[in-house]
């Protein structure tokens, strides 16, 4: 383990059936600084045997400055106030599944992690189990062709819940990685339960979730079975897969079964099981290592919260499903939630545009067909972004902005809340001027002030920065600061955001620059602390 890993502090809080796994891994990976449970005899044995700090008061973890991270190990009915305080305390986050108990709660703890900047994390385990990393590579890799039905069996007796249903308990590990193997959200899905040993508590569920690629898949979980089955099947066009966790070392097979069509009747032809080779470290010693990782590097998890946020809205309903006798229901927002931007349920994405990874999209906004949106873009409320236009990476444009066509946005762009593209010189309601959109050009690093306009035809430079409320009528030159109406320049801007002096050497980053013929030229290499 590396010196920067081993060097972070995680508080495992709750100590209790499945606490204490993570408690041993974060301990053996050099990273376990205190325990937290309010049972004070459980902590005591926890000290004497990992040697750490112990306590029963949440809320001095959470102000603790020594402590990095959380790993939250709770009864899943307090998951989201826990989770919450703790990313309100500045915490990097790990909480075991579900992420919360509904979609709502669930949503909250996305948005506040990504308003503080924090890793947010969900313990969906099966992820990090190397016959599944496996499973996961072969059907990324096409070994099993189309992929036609998945059904999950998780059955045992025990261990029986009264804060949540069986469904909640067992299922949002086999819906976790269902999403992944489909790769899209399911469009129809319902649920039949029973509940036999608590009223409206369900013991036993069986889901049904269809897509829209044909894929169907089925999740059977009981904590009221006659015996303990953990497995997976995967069927393909070319192959089957079974994926059986209780198997002591042959746990990943592939058949390569046949049908052979003889006088129009269907002809199974069995092949003898191929056993698959797989990494062997223990699941849960993976898993916590890789959210140390993501602490450290600041990359989003494999099972981040938007991750967790799927599955909660897949859970939410077939909830709604069991809740009315089984009658089959939509998933509310699916076609928002990819996996690798976040959107929120009011947005509207259109079919055939490009979202860039770790892209936000909120309230109200509207991304059109065959526009591009880049990497870690933010998109606030009530924003509107043509057919056909493209917006590079890091580009965070403020409520109320709408891009039309015609207008490109470079990387690292700034634009305010409610500032004004146009695309024609002279509109007319009534007559169409779609031949005549002139090419505005905003280039990297740009901020157009809140209020502003920008009228179509002209170039904004690279870093320049046009005031609130400023009306740009012409090209305005990198690195310029530009305001009123018509703009006007009236200094020069540094590209770390700070205005220059009259030396042009920048007091924040130390960049000096140099004007030569209208142009600001840097004379001296840009500090790495600029730009991320």
């Amino acid at each position: 383990m590396s010196t920067e890993l081993s060097n972070l502090r995680v508080a495992v809080v709750g100590g209790g059936y499945w606490g204490k796994n993570l408690i041993r891994n974060f301990h053996g990976l050099g990273a376990l600084h205190l325990v937290c449970d309010t049972d004070t005899t459980q902590l005591a044995g926890y000290a004497k045997t990992y040697e750490v700090e112990t306590s029963a008061d949440y809320a001095a973890v959470l102000a603790n400055p020594m402590v990095d991270a959380i790993a939250l190990a709770t009864p899943a009915e307090h998951h989201s106030r826990m989770a919450r305080q703790a990313l309100e305390a500045g915490k990097d986050l790990f909480v075991e599944k579900p992420l919360a108990l509904t979609p709502d709660e669930g949503e909250e703890l996305v948005e506040l992690a990504r308003a503080t900047d924090r890793i947010l994390m969900v313990g969906h385990l099966l992820h990090y189990h190397g016959a599944v990393r496996k499973l996961k590579q072969l059907v990324s890799d096409g070994e099993l062709g189309r992929i036609q039905y998945i059904y999950s069996n998780r059955l045992n007796l025990g261990k029986i819940r009264r804060e949540e249903n069986i469904l909640w308990s067992f299922a949002p590990h086999d819906i976790s990685l269902v999403l992944a193997l489909a790769n899209e959200a399911p469009t129809k899905l319902s649920c039949h339960g029973g509940a036999y040993l608590h009223e409206n508590i369900s013991d036993v569920t069986v889901s049904t979730l269809a897509f829209d690629s044909g894929l169907r898949a089925h999740i059977f979980v009981s904590w009221l079975h006659p015996y303990k089955e953990q497995k997976l099947v995967v069927v393909g066009n070319k192959k089957m897969a079974v994926f059986n966790d209780l198997e002591p070392e042959n746990k990943l097979e592939l058949y390569s079964h046949e049908i052979e069509w003889r006088e129009g009747m269907p002809i199974p032809q069995k092949a003898d099981a191929e056993f698959v080779d797989f990494d062997r470290n223990e699941p849960l010693r993976e898993e916590c290592a890789h959210f140390l990782s993501r602490v450290a590097d600041r990359q989003q998890p494999t099972t981040d919260g938007a991750e967790g946020l799927r599955v909660l809205r897949v859970l939410g309903a077939l909830q709604d499903s069991l809740d009315t006798g089984g009658s089959a229901v939509g998933l509310s927002g699916s076609a928002k939630v990819k996996t690798d931007y976040f959107a929120h349920e009011t947005a509207t994405i259109d079919d055939g545009s490009q979202i860039g990874k770790g892209s936000s999209i909120w309230h109200y906004s509207h991304v059109s067909k065959k526009a591009e949106l880049g990497e870690g873009c933010n998109l606030g409320q009530n924003v509107f972004i043509a057919p056909g236009v493209k917006v590079g990476n890091n580009v965070k444009i403020q409520n109320n902005v709408s891009v039309y066509e015609g207008v490109e946005l470079g990387d690292d762009v700034f634009c305010g809340p409610s500032m004004v593209f146009t695309n024609v010189l002279t509109p007319r309601s009534h007559v169409s001027r779609k031949g005549e959109y002139a090419l505005t050009r905003i280039g990297r690093g740009a901020t157009l002030g809140a209020n502003s306009t920008v009228v179509c035809g002209h170039d904004v430079g690279p870093f320049a920065f046009v005031g609130a409320g400023a009306v740009v009528t012409k090209d305005i030159v990198p690195h310029a600061l530009v305001v009123g109406n018509p703009a006007l320049q009236i200094g020069w801007m540094c590209q770390c955001g700070e205005r220059l002096p009259k030396n042009l050497a920048c007091e924040k980053c130390t960049t000096a620059y140099r004007e030569e013929r209208g142009q600001l030229i840097p004379v001296k290499p840009t500090s790495s602390l600029v730009l991320d």
